[in-house]
């Protein structure tokens, strides 16, 4: 049923519709039984998430290379703190607390 509509395209959508049903019903064997389809159809947006959530689940939580060199190096005592980048962290991440 086609209501009181100006806009044509909005019109020649709904006719095309309404045309597409009557089709596929006249398609169908009477008494037939009618089996239902549901299909999903996701975005390339989806898509992509769920490949970046694939190479997440795959990456290892502990970089065992950066911790054993990190080992290494206090072992031998050639591990060095950087106080003024540790200072500037601190510092940043307490704005970005006060700014969200």
């Amino acid at each position: 049923m086609i209501s009181k509509i100006n806009d044509t395209s909005t019109q020649v959508i709904q006719q095309y519709q309404k045309n597409e049903l009557t089709k596929n019903e006249s398609d169908k064997p009477i008494g037939a039984a009618q089996a239902v389809t549901e299909t999903v159809d996701l975005s390339t947006s989806a898509k992509d998430i769920q490949k970046i959530k694939q190479i997440v689940d795959q990456t290892p939580d502990i970089r065992e290379e950066k911790v054993l060199e990190l080992k290494r190096q206090i072992d031998s005592g050639n591990y060095t703190v950087n106080s003024e980048k540790i200072a500037e962290k601190m510092v940043g991440e307490s704005l970005i607390d006060i700014i969200a």
